[in-house]
Parts: C-alpha cells; sequence; structure tokens
C-alpha cells in the first residue's frame, strides 16, 4: 500500500513534475494498480464484488488501470450511471439516488443493472418499471448506527434525522408485502474513511434491525467508506467479516468504495504567489484554491498532506497557507517548514485524486488546473486543459 508522497521521491518523477504549468492535478497510474491489486485480492479472498464510487473520483481516463482489478462501477445519478456504462462497458453499473426523476428513469435503466432505492415509497412508484426492464432492485437501509468522529458529521448517514436510508420504524410502517417482493437485496453505506471495526460495529446493527430479511435477499452492499488501501487498515478483519456474511445468508456482497480505489494517488502541484504577515501569521498565497480546487478540506474539514511541510509547530517556519479568492475561509491549513516559502516555490499537495477534480469549481472566476496522468515509467500526459469558455459555458447560452 502505497504512502502519500511515495514516488515524490524518484528523480525521474520529481523532474517531470518540475516541467508541469501550475496548478495542475497530477493522477498517478503507479499507484491506481497499487491499489486495484489490493482490492482484486480482498475479492479473490472472499468471493465480494467491490465497484468504484465515481463520487470520489470519476477521472475516466485512468478508469483502464482500474478496470482490471474492479467489478464494476456506482454512480450516484444517470450521468455517472452513463460514464460507468460508456468507460467500463463490461463491467457493472450500480446506482444509487437519494431520489429519482421520473424523467430519469428510462435513461437509468439503459445503462445500470443494479439499482437502489432510498425510500419506501420511491421503490413504489419506480420499482415495477425497473423490475420490468431487468433492473437487480435494492433499497438502501438505514441502521441508526453512528460511528463517524464528530468533525465529519456532515458525512454521517446515520446522524439523527437523516434523509438516507430506510429506518426499521419506516420498514415496518410503510413496507407492503408487494413491494418487499421487487427486492433482491439491502444495501447500506455508513463509513467516511473508517476500518473494518467500524463495518463490524455497523453491521451487527444491521442484523439486529434487518437480519431477519437478509435470508430473501440475492446481494448485500455494504457500501463505501472502507479506508481498504490505506497503510494499517486491517485487510483480514474485513475479509472475514464479508466472507462470515455471505456464507452465513448465502447472498452476494458488494462492497462500493471510493477513495480506497484512488487513495494517495494524485497531487495537487502550486506556485507560491504571495507572502504576507498580520499579527504574526505568514500568510502563504499560492495559485490553487482550497475552496475550487479541494473543496473536501473546507467541507470535511481536513488539512491535506503537504510534501516537505510538518505540522503547525514542528518546524522553524510557521505558515498558513490559502488560496487566491475573496473568500476568507480559502485557508488550506497551517504547515511549517525548515526554510521559509519563497514567491516562485513550488508545492505539492498529496492524495489529491478523490473528491477534487470530481468537486472542483470555478468561483471568483478561478481557472480550473490542468490535468496530467503520471504513468509507472515517470511520464506524464496532459489529458485536460481548461480556460475561460469552461468557466463561461456553464453560466449561460454564448
Amino acid at each position: 500500500m502505497a504512502g502519500v508522497f511515495d514516488r515524490l521521491g524518484e528523480a525521474a518523477v520529481a523532474k517531470a513534475l518540475q516541467e508541469l504549468q501550475t496548478p495542475c492535478y497530477v493522477l498517478d497510474e503507479k499507484v491506481l494498480k497499487e491499489n486495484g491489486q489490493v482490492l482484486s485480492d480482498v475479492q479473490e479472498h472472499t468471493g465480494c464484488r467491490i465497484l468504484l464510487a465515481q463520487k470520489a473520483f470519476s477521472n475516466y481516463d485512468l478508469y483502464p488501470a482500474l478496470a482490471p482489478y474492479l467489478a464494476g462501477t456506482e454512480a450516484s445519478g444517470v450521468f455517472e450511471a452513463r460514464l460507468g456504462r460508456e468507460e467500463m462497458p463490461d463491467k457493472e453499473v450500480h446506482v444509487f439516488c437519494t431520489a429519482y426523476r421520473a424523467k430519469d428513469m428510462e435513461a437509468i435503466f439503459n445503462y445500470a443493472d443494479h439499482v437502489v432505492f432510498n425510500s419506501i415509497s420511491q421503490l413504489a412508484v419506480f420499482g415495477p418499471a425497473a423490475k420490468s426492464a431487468g433492473m437487480s432492485i435494492g433499497l438502501r437501509i438505514n441502521p441508526e448506527c453512528s460511528t463517524q468522529e464528530e468533525s465529519h458529521s456532515i458525512y454521517d448517514p446515520c446522524a439523527t434525522g437523516s434523509r438516507l436510508g430506510v429506518t426499521r420504524a419506516q420498514w415496518d410502517k410503510l413496507m407492503t408485502e408487494g413491494v418487499y417482493s421487487l427486492l433482491d437485496g439491502l444495501h447500506f453505506h455508513t463509513l467516511c474513511e473508517q476500518d473494518a471495526y467500524d463495518l463490524e460495529t455497523t453491521l451487527n446493527a444491521v442484523v439486529e434491525k434487518f437480519g431477519q430479511f437478509l435470508p430473501d435477499m440475492k446481494w448485500l452492499n455494504m457500501g463505501g467508506g472502507h479506508h481498504i488501501t490505506r497503510n494499517g487498515y486491517d485487510v483480514a478483519r474485513l475479509e472475514k467479516i464479508v466472507k462470515e456474511t455471505a456464507d452465513k445468508y448465502d447472498l452476494q456482497v458488494y462492497l462500493e468504495p471510493g477513495e480506497a480505489c484512488a487513495l494517495n494517488a494524485g497531487y495537487l502541484i502550486t506556485t507560491v504567489l504571495d507572502v504576507t504577515e498580520n499579527n504574526g501569521i505568514k500568510n502563504v498565497i499560492i495559485d490553487a484554491s482550497a475552496a475550487c480546487h479541494m473543496p473536501d478540506v473546507i467541507e470535511m474539514p481536513y488539512r491535506p498532506p503537504l510534501y516537505g511541510a510538518g505540522e503547525a509547530g514542528e518546524k522553524a517556519f510557521p505558515v498558513r497557507i490559502g488560496g487566491p479568492t475573496c473568500l476568507a475561509g480559502d485557508v488550506v491549513g497551517n504547515y511549517s517548514f525548515d526554510k521559509m516559502p519563497q514567491i516562485g516555490d513550488r508545492l505539492i499537495f498529496g492524495d489529491m485524486a478523490i473528491y477534487t477534480t470530481c468537486k472542483n469549481n470555478t468561483f471568483n472566476g478561478t481557472p480550473l488546473p490542468d490535468i496530467h496522468v503520471l504513468h509507472p515509467d515517470s511520464t506524464t500526459t496532459l489529458v485536460a486543459r481548461f480556460g475561460y469558455q469552461d468557466f463561461k459555458y456553464r453560466l449561460g447560452s454564448s
């Protein structure tokens, strides 16, 4: 399992990245394949099927690097379902949406083979048509078992009052025999960057609340948030949980991680534009924006790894790094360096393949970074470059 900056110590890689125009994302094909091999091994050992959750990583130019290791893709709507079908055409396509629009259903049936509903009411409305179209139908359940850190509450589907998944109380109130007969599987997704122990805790809650229905199901989707490719993740425990569940209930288990597929497989290369000081705080302003180019830094929130930097008070020169937008909170985080960053220096942020290119935006008219692929032989290929028209076309007709 790769570390965040393992490849940056290679002279050929360092030289290749130095030549790139900033800001730019660099997606590491070698690391993607290494992650894929870990996931492939889990499938081989357990019989489960692992899907790429495209909401975390949807750079389809790299799908050929991942496809040999995966069973397919997971989509959050019709566009991602189409992308999965087009770019991994021989693989499974699963789609889950919190609420489907009627006008999208025909297209979804064309692209997907598994459709998961979020409510009994939507299952009742669209389930018969999905069944007639040959879909394998699932329902998302909510085991009401929170295992998230409090700082990650925005990503906790089991928070009180959550709109995600059917609770047992809702099931008992609304489920009918006719609607139940449509089901092929159940789906739960409660984790975010968590270990197998949290899955075990969640699964115990699932069995307690919904276990009586599992013998009737063909499959169980355990969702995403499994940090399988992170150093220290207990893969053996995951494999034990998955295999025991599949054997006990005689069903197919699915996992749909996004981060685990592309963990540590990308960088955001930036340049220092200015250095200012306010009340003793050195503000290093770069040509990339947390708000625009790494929005999870603000939403999660978290502080991304930065090559050569230490914790805020670890090294001799503490700084606060921020972007060029007008948003006062456009701050990447507090770091420290052995020497003070200077205008023109390059800073490289790690783990920038996930929740970046698929979530970025052009607030303030901020340009989108180029996207490059770093190949195993240390060469790079430009796969996307954006300009003014990419900013403008989203806002009007001309």
